[in-house]
């Protein structure tokens, strides 16, 4: 296969390429990128006028020693959040988290992306801040959910696909011009529930439309299909599971001409079922989860920005560290929720008081998954909150 492009090296983003209020600019014939034909059909990837922001973008994002804090709940998860330290889900609420998050002094040392939910895209701190200019300022990235959840796959085994692109040009453009430069769409596989040919084939095509889309709005799409923790299934089921689904997914985003170098990836790390009796240990996962990368995703892909899926805070570290025990044709790093803010939200408790504490949790464990990128994460004085297991079944954002 032809290789996605063959962009010049470029380096990556200053702060004030990817402010707010960039003038939207139209593709142009002259700034179609083509990758050079092996066969009469020949593979020809555009990304519009874009192209050199997209990979600068991704550059950013995977830069070394950082990676992605994933804040992009939908207000309805956030209550539950919210409710776990006994407070109601209001927007009052929600800013005051939110804005501890981004606020935390430091804090782009250790992460280079946040994905965001629609409504802090267009939210203020308590200050009255835009969230998006703190994150600027910060050094960090601003991203945005742009996927409208799962719902029932009619035909298939109980599963699920994700909607959404119904109107996405519009909402893509009009994200960009609010200084979003990155998009995330999540869809699941389930290994329990097959997973059938309906419901991967689904997952694949949704998840190529989405990032055609997205690049041609000027941003960079993390590509998620994540495969549940959920059943007793082994590690060697799931790296199965797995090889099929990346094969789905790459032969689809190529059909639709994505640009290989401006999109980022967010796997499920390769780990036995959450209820299965065996469990594994860190270097099982990583070199099921290597196997896979090296078998299934291209070099030009920037960057593996791993989800945590329900593991502890300290395991999704550990195996992330031993990932990057030697050198990897990608950036190899991580894009978590819960495995980021399980302890800080604990910490908080909703008490104005305890802002500055919960904050200090929150860079811990950024810091702690920065090393872990870097491959020197030790794991030591880590606090019992950060062991405890994430995993919830059949959870849903």
């Amino acid at each position: 296969m032809a290789s996605a492009s063959f962009l010049k090296s470029s380096p990556v983003l200053d702060k004030s390429e990817w402010v707010k209020g960039q003038t939207l600019r139209q593709p142009s014939a002259s700034s179609v990128v083509r990758c050079l034909p092996t066969a009469p059909s020949g593979l020809t990837i555009r990304a519009g006028s874009y192209a050199d922001e997209l990979v600068k973008t991704a550059k950013t994002v995977a830069s070394p020693g950082r990676g992605i804090l994933a804040m992009d709940e939908s207000n309805a998860t956030c209550g539950k959040r919210l409710a776990s330290i006994g407070l109601e889900n209001t927007e009052a609420n929600r800013q005051a988290y939110r804005t501890l998050l981004v606020t935390a002094p430091g804090l782009g040392q250790y992460i280079s992306g946040a994905i965001l939910f629609e409504e802090t895209l267009y939210q203020s701190t308590v200050d009255g801040k835009k969230i998006v200019d703190v994150l600027v300022e910060q050094g960090i990235v601003p991203g945005i959910k742009v996927d409208k959840g799962l719902v029932p796959l009619t035909g298939s085994n109980d599963e699920s696909w994700c909607q959404g692109l119904d109107g996405l040009a519009s909402r893509t453009a009009a994200y960009y011009q609010q200084g979003a430069r990155f998009a995330k769409w999540r869809t699941v596989v389930s290994i329990p529930n097959g997973p059938s040919a309906l419901a991967v084939k689904e997952a694949a095509w949704g998840l190529a439309r989405y990032a055609s889309i997205a690049q041609d709005s000027g941003l960079v799409p993390i590509v998620e299909p994540e495969i549940l923790l959920d059943g007793e299934h082994t590690i060697e089921r799931t790296f199965e599971v797995a090889l099929k689904v990346w094969a789905e997914v790459f032969f689809y985003l190529a059909e639709n001409n994505v640009l290989f170098e401006g999109i980022l990836l967010k796997p499920s790390m390769v780990t036995p079922g959450a209820e299965a009796k065996e469990r594994a240990t860190p270097q099982q996962v990583a070199d099921y989860t290597l196997k896979l990368l090296h078998r299934r995703i291209p070099p030009s892909v920037p960057g593996i920005m791993f989800l945590s899926g329900g593991q502890s805070e300290v395991e999704a570290t550990l195996n992330l560290n031993a990932m990057n025990q030697s050198p990897n044709p990608w950036h190899v790093s991580f894009s978590y929720a819960r495995a980021l803010q399980n302890t800080c939200l604990k910490t908080w408790g909703g008490r104005p008081e305890n802002v500055k504490a919960a904050q200090d949790a929150l860079l811990i464990r950024a810091k702690a998954n920065s090393l872990a990128q870097l491959g020197k994460y030790t794991g030591e004085g880590e606090s019992e909150e950060a062991k405890k297991e994430l995993f919830v079944k059949g959870y849903v954002y």
